[in-house]
């Protein structure tokens, strides 16, 4: 069922894996050799700041192929070429992205991702690679603190105000849940704050792109956090909350306020709409394929179970509820929608009134009492791939003890088809609208404190929604875009750029810079770098 859920072709269109040797174009043979300058600004000292996209996290990990395929490495070097300096990252000990602390694996911090051909079918169009961990420990102890400074100050995980957080580089509050154990790992000390090693530098030019955080937790857990506005305490948030605008603004001016204290000169960027993400764009609302032999023969069975609950909903006026899967197209996945009226008590009422046993009608009305069927406004994350049509054992569990033999709870805990999807697997429109919401106020704050502090300034959110568009061409005729794994754009895990696109990124940064300071650099060119990972 997992390989039926049409993904995109998967290697369609695999693009050569590159050395990532941060190579600037270069002039061809009889070209001028451009005279580079930094213009106003001073590319000295430079340091980077912001989260794992500026870390250079990717494939769901950090490793060191990553972080030296990062933008800022890459605007490093365009800068030397201006009269730049050095710059040093916090590298991983390995290519494995795996995390321990006292020798014991971090959990949810695995290795990073790769494509798997274990269960290709070459003679099968619908059996495709799969995204898995790859094999081997990974050696990085982050007990084990670098010595620094360091110039890419990337924590993946960080949101605004946690740039001016003391102890988020405390690995005693790593277990704990209080500290970041990537800080962790190369914090100047266990009190620091990001911001304080930034400004011990004394940094003459720095990057800034912070803010995708703030709303990415609540997006990729599918809505399931808080929207935090009008509360400004952020030790109460979680990593699936969404940031309060004024805790994020209050954030952001202080930290510009100390990086520009000096006179030193910089670029920021505004976030993009992270629902454009491949993340969120992958999976199709209705995967459901009638000619899969393992969904299609139930269909006829599935519409006759669900036929009473139909009657149900159009006698509660809400026949738009109804559930019903085709035999001869896809079918949409069944969700539980939080936004909709419960009505639970109302549809075991009714079942009882159709004589209804009440064992029966009471776990009905607790399945879909705000269960519908998804439809093209709403947005399936990209884990869901793997669990759709599959058993939910604490569905199975719980009807059980609700009093359902084993083989009925089993045929009512089917993820997407009896059981209705959990609210972290989908994104409602209400909650995509509390994402856009939130995001244009950071933007707003973000372009307004540009101006404020005389800054660059990179539109990421418009670049972004070219990418998922029209997309990126390039100079050998292909085009860089957002499909899931063969766009070159993205790596595996669908929403941290792969190194060719983070090229590209460094390249906009680069135009910023060289539109507001009328500094002349030398691009980077995103041919030299690999769209995929493939080992």
């Amino acid at each position: 069922m997992k390989n039926n859920l049409k993904l995109l072709a998967i290697l369609a269109l695999f693009l050569t894996a590159c050395s990532n040797d941060d190579s600037p174009v270069v002039p061809g043979p009889g070209e001028p050799i451009p005279d580079y300058s930094s213009g106003s600004a001073d590319f000295t000292k430079y340091v980077s700041l912001g989260n794992s996209v500026t870390a250079g996290l990717s494939d769901a990990a950090l490793f060191i192929d990553g972080q030296i395929a990062s933008y800022p490495s890459m605007m490093a070097t365009s800068f030397a070429a201006a009269g730049g300096g050095s710059f040093s990252v916090p590298l991983m000990a390995d290519n494995l992205g795996g995390i321990t602390l006292g020798g014991q694996a971090v959990p949810g911090f695995g290795n990073r991702l790769i494509l798997s051909f274990a269960n290709v079918n070459p003679s099968d169009p619908k059996s495709l690679p799969s995204p898995v961990p790859v094999s081997g420990t990974g050696t990085t102890e982050i007990s084990t603190v670098l010595s620094g400074p360091f110039n890419n100050l990337g924590v993946p995980g960080a949101t605004s105000f946690h740039l001016l957080a003391p102890g988020y580089g405390n690995v005693q509050g790593v277990p704990l849940g209080l500290a970041n154990p990537y800080f962790a790992r190369f914090a100047s000390s266990p009190n620091t704050r990001i911001i304080d090693d930034a400004l011990v530098q004394n940094p003459t030019f720095f990057s800034l792109w912070i803010g995708s955080n703030d709303v990415l937790g609540y997006a990729t857990a599918g809505g399931d956090g808080i929207d935090q506005e009008g509360n400004i305490d952020p030790s109460t948030y979680s990593r699936s909350d969404i940031t309060d605008p004024n805790v994020f603004a209050g954030a952001c001016n202080a930290v510009l306020q100390g990086l520009t204290t000096n006179g030193a000169k910089g670029v920021i960027a505004n976030i993009p709409d992270v629902t454009k993400l491949p993340y969120f764009t992958t999976v199709p609302y209705a995967p459901l394929d009638p000619t899969n032999p393992d969904f299609g023969p139930q269909i006829p069975v599935l519409n006759a179970t669900f036929g009473l609950l139909n009657q149900v909903f159009g006698a509660l006026n809400v026949p738009e509820r109804a559930i019903v899967f085709s035999e001869t197209a896809a079918s949409a996945v069944v969700i539980k929608d939080e936004s909709l009226t419960n009505l639970s008590a109302q549809i075991t009422q009714i079942l009882l009134s159709f004589n209804q046993d009440p064992g029966t009608a009471a776990v009905i009305g607790f399945l879909y009492g705000q269960a519908r069927q998804a439809n093209a406004d709403d947005l399936i994350v990209l884990p869901a791939r793997t669990t759709i049509a599959t058993l939910n054992a604490d569905a199975f569990a719980t009807l059980q003890q609700l009093g359902l033999p084993p083989a009925e709870a089993g045929q009512l805990s089917v993820n997407g088809i009896t059981y209705p999807l959990e609210d972290k697997w989908v994104l409602t429109p209400e909650e995509q609208m509390a994402i856009k919401t939130a995001s244009q106020k950071f933007n707003t704050t973000i372009e307004t404190l540009a101006n404020v502090y005389g800054l660059a300034f990179f539109d990421a959110e418009a670049y972004y929604e070219i990418v998922a568009g029209a997309g990126i061409p390039l100079k050998d005729g292909s085009t860089v875009t957002a499909t899931y794994a063969t766009g070159g754009g993205f790596s595996l895990d669908g929403i941290h750029p792969s190194p060719r696109g983070s090229a590209l990124l460094a390249n906009e940064f680069i135009k910023a810079i060289e539109g507001k300071f009328g500094a002349v650099l030398p691009e980077v060119n995103p041919l030299e770098y690999t769209g995929l990972y493939i080992n």
